[in-house]
């Protein structure tokens, strides 16, 4: 039983982080694509958003699905779909056929409710933070991706650093089904209805909310990090590549402190504390874009206040209805994707209608703002026996 665990955990964790490199492939070459196609800036940032449209919206019939049929199946079977997409990109020699592409490719990002749902079936509610945070370890895929990406196109050029992520995939497919296997079933599989039961509790709207900004934001900065390095302070495409990497990575890692200091201190606690910060540090951010310092440091900040947060939120999401993680999984996880799609497009209108970008920063500060107070207004502390499963509750 502990070997399944740890089995589980590992090649789940491992095959999330190359199914994520997949997801961000579109960041750090977006500059070179920009030139090849002669793209505006508003053009590319729709090319870097649209895997996360898809990748954040399919999370909800992909968590569900992996609760009626495991992750084992349902995870190989969508890291072989993924081939078709990636390969045919490296072929793509228009702006419509690469944004095509792009749009398939963010089956890629369901990949993370998949993950969770198949390892917290194997571990008990008590270690779920921190169990969770590790298998959100597959997001330095994104780290890898812009830290490996750019070398290979500078090397053999874009089409096969779509070539090199398809071959990856198959292996990392053909791995992950070898190796692991589901955990026991429940009694009784839930019927979609049942599986969609869960959108009427107000918890699990709450936490979309929450991870819409803390997921989100870290999807956003890092699909649009590289383009502020390069913007903003001229840095070449591997320096950026390398920095926004340092970035994902922060963010990543610090994940499962953010989900074991929940299982310690509360994730209520936990996520005023990562509220607050982030109010603070975008808003001072958007006064100091022309300071690199300032801005790498603020970043710096940012990133460890998201993983933070991530980790925290994660924490209760087994929780709302222990019998449909896969449903809430995929309904918080979609709602975190979409945080991360609208962003680099408002960026991207921002940026073309003012001409700087300082403007998105005061969003974040008002979102972040919302956050905090619907943490203290709607997630009220129990008095006694816990409902639902649930650590607070509205």
């Amino acid at each position: 039983m502990e070997m399944n665990q740890t089995k589980a955990l590992i090649y789940s964790t491992f095959a999330m982080t190359v199914s994520f490199m997949i997801w961000s492939v579109f960041p750090p070459i977006a500059g070179q694509i920009q030139e090849l196609f002669n793209l505006s800036t508003l053009e590319k940032s729709i090319l870097i958003a649209t895997p996360v449209l898809l990748g954040s919206i399919m999370r909800i019939p992909m968590g569900i699905l992996t609760d009626r049929h495991g992750g084992r199946k349902v995870f190989t079977l969508t890291m072989l779909f993924l081939i078709l997409p990636v390969v045919a990109a490296g072929f793509a020699d228009s702006y419509v056929w690469m944004l095509v592409c792009a749009l398939f490719i963010g089956m890629a990002g369901t990949t993370f409710a998949i993950s969770l749902t198949f390892v917290s079936r194997w571990y008990p509610p008590q270690s779920q933070g921190f169990i969770l945070g590790i298998a959100g370890l597959g997001n330095l895929g994104g780290a890898g991706a812009n830290f490996l990406l750019p070398s290979i196109s500078s090397a053999y050029g874009i089409s096969w650093v779509f070539f090199s992520l398809a071959i990856g995939i198959a292996v990392m497919a053909l791995v992950f089904h070898t190796f692991t296997k589901d955990a026991p079933k429940p009694a009784e599989p839930k019927t979609l209805k049942q599986s969609l039961s869960v959108m009427k509790d107000k918890a699990t709207w709450h936490l979309s909310i929450f991870y819409f900004l803390t997921f989100g934001g870290f999807v956003a900065f890092s699909v649009y990090l590289p383009t502020f390095l390069k913007e903003l302070f001229q840095l070449s495409a591997f320096d950026a590549g390398l920095r926004t990497a340092g970035f994902v990575l922060a963010a990543t890692l610090i994940r499962p402190a953010g989900g074991y200091l929940a299982d310690r201190f509360g994730s209520k606690n936990v996520l005023t504390v990562v509220f607050i910060g982030i109010l603070v540090a975008a808003l001072v951010l958007s006064f100091t874009l022309d300071h690199f310092v300032y801005f790498s440091f603020l970043c710096l900040l940012i990133s460890l206040l998201l993983g933070l947060g991530n980790g925290a939120v994660f924490k209760m999401v087994p929780e709302v209805s222990s019998g449909n993680t896969g449903a809430v999984t995929g309904i918080v996880g979609a709602a975190g994707g979409i945080g991360g799609f609208f962003p680099p497009i408002v960026l991207g209108i921002v940026k073309d209608t003012t001409g700087q970008y300082n403007l998105g920063f005061i969003f974040m500060v008002i979102f972040a703002l919302a956050c905090l107070i619907l943490n203290y207004s709607a997630l009220k502390p129990k008095e006694k026996a816990v409902q639902n499963g649930m650590e607070f509750t509205a």
